[in-house]
């Protein structure tokens, strides 16, 4: 009986392991050069990714347009010992016609022990480290001679405990702006539980906007972007941004769309405007931002110019009455890429950028395949005539199919499902032969927005399981998808931030985190070569993808093989063309122990990639795959 039962599990374990698959790979002759442009970023204000997140402004609201029910969103009234004021919402009043809002103080009693005034609480907590230097501004005005100075604050919300102090002038009769540094002490403890007060000691009336404090930014560039998050990006090493975005280029409304004009020049002039994810864009990310951003990460800009079209359907017609938005187009264009002879070149160098930027890619619109008009087709042709005539190199992209011209490159999207590739595991796993057969005559293909849609709010390790098994795909079909971009970016986990679930990097005030499906786009962006190499896959593993690339420089050969499945998976690998292949091999992975494994904001580092190195390799040898894993095998050649 025991032997009977030894038996019976010894065959149970055969069964359940996996046949032993075999990737022959031809390194001799590459098939085509991949796209140097194919892993890059699409980004846009969802989920507060830019206010509240990348921006790295800590007060909300700071110029009170997000007024809804005439309420002071963020700010709060403060009345200590026995003082006594009152704040409301002023829309009469403002230091520009772009910024006609603002706060009215009136306080009827303070003095030096019952400081009045009020507070912000920024993005669910305003983020304090010690030795930290934090650079602050606002606008005001008061009709009261003696109403000032102002104190200005960083306060502890639990302890009251004042974390810096600053101090500003008495406030002129009209509109000025006033500056503030504030320095907090070796010992203070970093959290995120603090807010910011402006306070006064004597009876008066004030107005105040554009109120503002930066931590230290990014290169320490003034109206940046946060450290921590910029420094996620670098390391995705992405070709390109696709911006200003998806659903925020074309508004819910026509007049809500992204008009890049009013986004550029001074704060106190750009208006803000609402996003369609129910609250409002302070524009602080201006075009000149994006394309600061472009420079700062070495991102080709992918830009995206309004068409037209609305989320609630509304449109413009092409024709006359189109022919603004595609001058709006133009002089966009001579913005970015004009000389300081032009108008718009010389509007860019006012603000500290002289140079032009590169630009090599349009796209017209966003999800056009939306618009039930079917008025696409037109629109998207006195778009591309207009631009091909004044800047003929410029590769056109169509966000949705059209016969009235030949786009140079189309956004692809899952046509069936009438949406970009926003998809579960199952369905990626099914579709990474998607354009294996496409028709290599046509346009070339921009995948803008993908991402497999489980876990939240970012997602778990099955996500990054499909998507490295999809994206295997993709770089086997490089020639023909010359740009490929995951979203959302982005996702604040501060209550009621988000709107989206299953994102790339989570945040929230203090801190950031990337999710596994991350760690697979740092993994395929950094360990990729300029050649596909043709390779052919055996296996009864409907769970085992891969694809091959090459350094034509280095004759680096980067192997990835992703297992999707539960049970460890045998391959041998044989490599025909490639005799002197080096023994030592760089092998990274990333794996789980199950397909909701996950990272998070308290665990931020569960599942990353680990690096081991080996001297296995030779031109044919077996290598195991753990399960649920994805793996990189770098194995150099001698010349």
């Amino acid at each position: 009986m025991r032997l009977i039962l030894a038996l019976l599990i010894l065959a149970a374990a055969n069964a359940l392991a996996q046949t032993t698959a075999t990737l022959s790979i031809d390194a001799l002759h590459p098939t085509a050069q991949i796209s140097p442009t194919l892993y890059g970023i699409m980004s846009e204000e969802i989920n507060h990714s830019y206010d509240g997140g990348l921006y790295a402004e800590l007060i909300a609201n700071r110029t009170f347009q997000n007024n809804r029910r005439r309420s002071l969103e963020r700010w709060i009234l403060v009345e200590k010992g026995a003082s006594e004021a009152a704040i409301s919402l002023d829309t009469t009043t403002g230091p520009s016609a772009a910024l006609p809002n603002s706060l009215k103080l009136v306080v009827t009693s303070a003095d030096a022990h019952s400081l009045a005034g009020f507070l912000n609480t920024g993005y669910w907590g305003i983020a304090l480290h010690p030795s930290t230097t934090y650079i602050g501004s606002f606008y005001a005005r008061s009709d009261t001679p003696g109403l000032g100075p102002i104190t200005v604050r960083l306060v502890n919300n639990q302890t009251g405990a004042v974390a810096a102090s600053a101090t500003v002038p008495v406030l002129e009769n009209s509109w000025r702006p006033n500056f503030f540094t504030l320095k907090t002490a070796a010992a203070l403890q970093t959290s995120a539980d603090n807010h910011i007060e402006f306070l006064v000691a004597h009876p008066g009336t004030a107005w105040f906007s554009l109120l503002s404090l930066f931590p230290p930014t990014w290169h320490d560039q003034p109206n940046g972007f946060r450290p921590d998050l910029m420094e996620k990006l670098a390391a995705l090493h992405p070709k390109f941004l696709r911006f200003p975005g998806g659903n925020y280029l074309e508004g819910q409304r026509l007049e809500d769309h992204y008009d890049w004009k009013k986004t550029i020049g001074f704060l106190v002039d750009r208006p803000t405007h609402p996003t369609p994810w129910m609250y409002r864009s302070s524009d602080g990310m201006g075009l000149l931002e994006f394309l600061t951003w472009c420079e700062d990460l070495h991102m080709e800009p992918l830009l995206a110019v309004f068409s037209g079209y609305a989320l609630n359907h509304d449109h413009i017609n092409a024709g006359k009455d189109l022919e603004p938005f595609v001058q709006d187009a133009l002089e966009e264009i001579e913005y970015i890429t004009g000389s300081t002879d032009t108008r718009w070149g010389a509007e860019r160098a006012r603000f500290g950028h002289p140079a032009p930027f590169p630009l090599h890619y349009i796209e017209i619109g966003n999800e056009e395949y939306h618009d039930p008009s079917g008025t696409y087709d037109a629109r998207f042709a006195q778009f591309y005539n207009a631009i091909k005539k004044a800047h003929p190199q410029l590769q056109i992209i169509a966000s949705a199919p059209v016969t009235s011209v030949r786009p140079d490159i189309i956004d692809d999207n899952d046509h069936a499902a009438n949406r970009h590739f926003y998809r579960t595991a199952e369905q990626f796993f099914l579709d990474v032969h998607r354009y294996d057969s496409y028709d290599r005559s046509g346009p070339k293909i921009l995948v803008g927005e993908w991402a497999t849609r489980e876990g939240t709010p970012t997602t778990n390790l099955g996500a990054a399981l499909a998507d490295a098994a999809w994206m295997t795909g993709l770089e086997r079909n490089s020639d023909l998808v010359v740009m490929a971009s995951y979203a959302p970016l982005f996702v604040n986990l501060s209550p009621f931030a988000m709107q989206w679930e299953a994102d790339l990097i989570g945040f929230d005030a203090l801190s950031s985190y990337g999710s596994p499906s991350y760690y697979a786009q740092v993994m395929f962006s950094n360990h990729l070569g300029d050649q596909i190499l043709a390779s052919t896959l055996d296996t009864t593993n409907p769970r085992l993808f891969e694809s091959v690339t090459a350094d034509s420089k280095t004759g680096r050969l980067h192997i990835k093989l992703v297992n999707a499945s539960s049970i460890p998976q045998p391959v041998d690998l044989k490599i025909a063309g490639a005799p002197r292949i080096r023994p030592a091999m760089t092998i990274t992975t990333l794996t789980g122990k199950t397909t909701k494994d996950t990272n998070s904001i308290t665990e931020p580092t569960h599942i990353v990639p680990t690096v081991t190195h080996t001297n296995t390799a030779a031109a044919s040898f077996r290598h195991l795959v753990p399960a649920y894993s994805i793996q990189v095998l770098d194995i150099d050649r001698t010349p």
